[in-house]
């Protein structure tokens, strides 16, 4: 058994998720027992000049060796701060914070208007990522080793480096008779279909998992209501607030009209696309219907919704027959209403239902990646990522 922390902060930059857990077990036949969890704010001056590097604002070279700086020491103080009052860690994976991510593929889609994209140029080119808060930094800090920066190297054999989290989902979720997709909403959704496990051959079962980013899925709520509130707050607490409005689906129709909706998997997004341009770009569309806030809520909600049942109708091989939620969004009481009402018979549970922390299934995934990187065991999937192969991920860090 090996105890393990887990750390990200995801594309709605609210803090780092740290998660303790012990692993046992090697390849897809793991053991993890959930220890702890929390999650540790950023202090919201760190937060604002994260937020702005993935708006675009330029900053030197020197300002951005400072955040990574900064960032490193807010990740390395989660992983001291969640171990207190429990045995100590000899492993951490971290993910850091993602700054820029531009997927691999066709053209320089990431410099087209969201609404209104331009004819990609016939370039293929390799993806590019860049996540903050280096793991050597953290593991000087810790003095536990430390396994980062783990989506570059399947980026390096031609995969978007994302996402990342579907063969830990097969190892942990995966049903000998059903078939299952593991749907995460954090400011961008992504989804893990798992095929039934049974009577399977193991290399051809993986052949068989498929998984990319649905869209956004907290990134343009939180920032609207950022906007609607001057501040004042981060997110709609339940979905209360989309809950007292009227979603427009005219809005949402045009909304889905968008290039990325319609690419055919692997594919990968971030704020690059759904972003602040992007929502500026939908309250711009609004105007006409003259939206009350509670509406603009419930209409970008709903295209939250509906673009993940787009993504299964369009690109899965079948509907899946349950469907298991996790990460922020599936504390949005409302979303994962309207969930279930766009896919129903197909029931929308949590991943807590099945014995995962909704909360921290992405640090604990992390967690997973880092211990099988330890193990020599390739941690991608490319019918997933779209690699040429599977292929070691993160780069391990020594503490001395």
């Amino acid at each position: 058994m090996t105890r393990v922390i887990g750390l990200i902060s995801g594309t709605s930059v609210d803090g780092i998720d740290a998660a303790l857990v012990n692993i046992s077990g090697t390849d897809f036949d793991l053991q993890v027992e959930f220890v702890a969890g929390a999650t540790y704010p950023y202090q919201s001056h760190l937060r604002e000049r994260i937020l702005a590097v993935c708006a675009g604002q330029a900053i030197s070279m020197a300002e951005l060796a400072e955040l990574d700086d900064a960032i490193a020491i807010a990740f390395a103080q989660a992983a001291q701060n969640i171990q207190v009052d429990h045995q100590p860690a000899t492993l951490i994976g971290s993910h850091g914070q993602t700054v820029y991510h531009r997927p691999a593929g066709v053209g320089d889609r990431e410099n087209t208007s969201p609404h209104h994209p331009t004819t990609p140029s016939p370039h293929h080119r390799l993806g590019y990522t860049l996540q903050l808060g280096r793991g050597a930094v953290i593991a000087q800090l810790t003095g536990i080793t430390t396994v980062s920066n783990f989506r570059v190297a399947d980026i390096a054999a031609g995969g978007q480096g994302a996402p990342l989290v579907s063969p830990v989902d097969a190892a942990l979720f995966s049903h000998p008779q059903e078939a299952r997709c593991i749907q995460n909403i954090g400011g961008i959704g992504n989804l893990t279909y798992l095929p039934p496990r049974q009577n399977t051959q193991p290399d051809n079962w993986l052949e068989k998992i498929r998984g990319w980013d649905t869209g956004p899925g907290n990134s343009l709520l939180d920032l609207a209501v950022q906007y609607l509130t001057n501040g004042t707050k981060t997110y709609d607490e339940n979905g209360s607030w989309a809950a007292s409005g009227t979603p427009c689906h005219a809005l949402v129709e045009h909304w889905l009209e968008q290039e990325y909706f319609h690419l055919p998997p692997p594919k990968s997004t971030g704020r690059e696309l759904f972003g602040v341009d992007y929502l500026q770009e939908c309250i711009k569309d609004s105007e006409p219907y003259q939206l009350s806030a509670a509406d603009l809520l419930a209409t970008l909600t709903e295209l939250t919704a509906v673009s993940i049942v787009h993504n299964y109708r369009s690109f899965l091989p079948k509907l899946p027959e349950r469907v298991f939620l996790c990460g922020g969004g599936s504390r949005n009481l409302y979303l994962k209403n309207r969930l279930q009402q766009l896919l129903e018979p197909v029931p929308v549970l949590t991943t807590d239902e099945v014995g995962l922390s909704a909360d921290f299934k992405e640090a604990i995934a992390f967690a997973v990646l880092a211990y099988w990187r330890q193990l020599g065991f390739p941690g991608n999937l490319p019918t997933v990522t779209g690699a040429s192969k599977r292929v070691l991920l993160g780069e391990i860090n020594f503490s001395q």
